[in-house]
């Protein structure tokens, strides 16, 4: 058997798509036609075994849809630079109008070895008290920055924090380079990967500062966002659609990143439909396995028919009482993290899901 030819189909047919999947026995092979030759090599990616018979051509080199690395077409390996990393190539023939490509693999798989991504260590809870993440998702010019109401009330519960004697990191996403989400889940779901495949194949994405504060540096996370057309800002769906790598670990990998973390919103704006915001926030880190104290958010809005937004910037600047709602917010988060931290509850598994909580090693 292991010298057995297996006829795939017929030239004519088969010649007319530059690359498609074949099976060879019950393996898939990426068949390929280019100036009159055909070639074949394992379907299977080495990256995240994507399909590289629904791939495409790029000269003599397969691309795989899932994340576009490539390989030979006809001897397997890859591109420059990555030619240890190498996927199965096998015979092929054509007899009689019909192609047919000879069972056993006349190479092997190699990999090249690759350091993992920093990202996908161990989640391990250093000890001490709460550390606080402080996310702002308002846009500005970085030339010309304005007061933003709700990064003022962000600063107050981090400054809050910082007097309490706790370890406090500010990120502002609009000081951050960091790609769209590109829809590696809508290709296949294990095509969205932890760390985010973006991350991993750009080293100039820098998303991985909010990955790193969120898995593994803090326990409360105070997220704060204006609100735009009746929704968070745009910045902040532009982060949370990359977080859909952290969310799809649960329902395909059985792992919940993000074990007894507290999320704390901060919601300001010139119109109303603040329980929409708070709505969206609070059930998309739900998702991801957060909690949330009682009285989960903060929010402010003069609501839909104020459009004389200096009047607000000038109420949220000289308003104590929101700077002082946002440190309340803050205790409250800080309280909840701490008893999650020191009584470690049990993992819960996400109803109608597979995940499971993923164990958090402590010192």
């Amino acid at each position: 058997m292991t010298d057995e030819w297996i006829d795939v189909g017929a030239a004519e047919e088969l010649r007319e798509r530059p690359v498609q999947q074949v099976m060879v026995g019950g393996a898939r092979v990426a068949l390929s036609h280019r100036d009159g030759v055909f070639g074949a090599v394992s379907g299977v990616c080495n990256h995240a075994g994507g399909p590289l018979g629904k791939g495409t051509l790029d000269g003599d080199f397969v691309v795989c849809p899932w994340h576009q690395w490539k390989f030979h077409r006809v001897e397997g390996h890859g591109e420059r630079g990555f030619e240890e990393d190498v996927v199965p190539s096998y015979e092929v023939r054509v007899r009689e109008g019909r192609v047919e490509v000879l069972r056993t693999p006349v190479t092997r798989r190699a990999k090249k070895p690759h350091e993992p991504h920093p990202l996908a260590r161990e989640v391990q809870r250093a000890p001490g008290p709460p550390r606080i993440v402080g996310i702002s998702t308002t846009s500005m010019q970085r030339e010309h920055p304005r007061f933003s109401a709700s990064d003022s009330l962000l600063e107050a519960a981090l400054a809050h924090a910082e007097r309490k004697g706790l370890e406090t990191r500010l990120i502002r996403l609009r000081e951050l380079e960091f790609r769209h989400c590109e829809g590696f889940y809508s290709k296949a779901a294990r095509a969205c990967t932890w760390p985010c495949s973006i991350t991993q194949m750009d080293p100039n994405d820098q998303l991985e500062r909010v990955y790193e504060a969120l898995v593994h540096w803090g326990d409360v996370f105070i997220v704060a966002t204006p609100i735009r057309w009746g929704a968070p800002s745009s910045l902040y769906f532009k982060m949370v659609e990359r977080m859909n790598c952290i969310q799809n670990q649960v329902t395909i990998a059985g792992r919940v990143l993000l074990q007894n973390k507290v999320v704390g919103p901060i919601i300001v704006g010139g119109q109303d439909n603040i329980q929409a915001v708070a709505g969206q926030m609070l059930g998309f880190f739900g998702e991801l396995g957060c909690q949330f104290p009682q009285f989960p958010y903060v929010a402010h809005s003069r609501g839909w028919s104020a459009e004389d937004m200096e009047k607000n910037v000038e109420l949220v600047r000289d308003s104590d009482a929101l700077r002082s709602a946002s440190a309340e917010l803050l205790d409250r988060c800080v309280d909840l993290a701490a008893r999650l931290i020191a009584t470690t509850p049990p993992p819960v598994a996400r109803a109608g899901r597979k995940g499971r909580a993923l164990p958090i090693a402590r010192e």
